[in-house]
C-alpha cells in the first residue's frame, strides 16, 4: 500500500478512532445527565467507517454499551472487517 493511500489511509484511521472514542464518552456524559443521546446507529456508523479500536476503546474506558448485544457483535465484527480490508489493500 503506497502513494496517497499509503498516506491518507492511517491519517483517516487515526482520526475516525479518536472521533468514535469521543462520541461513546460523550454519548455515556448525556446519558449520565438524561440528555439527548447520540443514536445507536451513529454510533455503530462509526465503528464501520474505520472507528472501531476507538469504539472497543470506549466501550471498555467508558463502561458504555458493553450489555447491548448489537455493539457485543457489531463493534468487534467492524473490526474483522477492517483488518480484511488493510489485508487486501496490502
Amino acid at each position: 500500500m503506497g502513494g496517497l493511500l499509503g498516506r491518507v489511509l492511517p491519517l483517516y484511521l487515526a482520526a475516525a478512532n479518536v472521533v468514535t472514542f469521543f462520541l461513546y464518552g460523550l454519548d455515556k456524559s448525556k446519558a449520565r445527565r438524561g440528555a439527548w443521546r447520540i443514536s445507536e446507529r451513529t454510533l455503530l456508523t462509526a465503528a464501520f467507517v474505520g472507528g472501531c479500536v476507538g469504539a472497543l476503546l470506549g466501550m471498555r474506558v467508558f463502561h458504555h454499551k458493553t450489555r447491548h448485544r448489537s455493539f457485543q457483535i457489531l463493534v468487534p465484527l467492524s473490526c474483522v472487517l477492517w483488518v480484511v480490508i488493510l489485508v487486501l489493500l496490502w
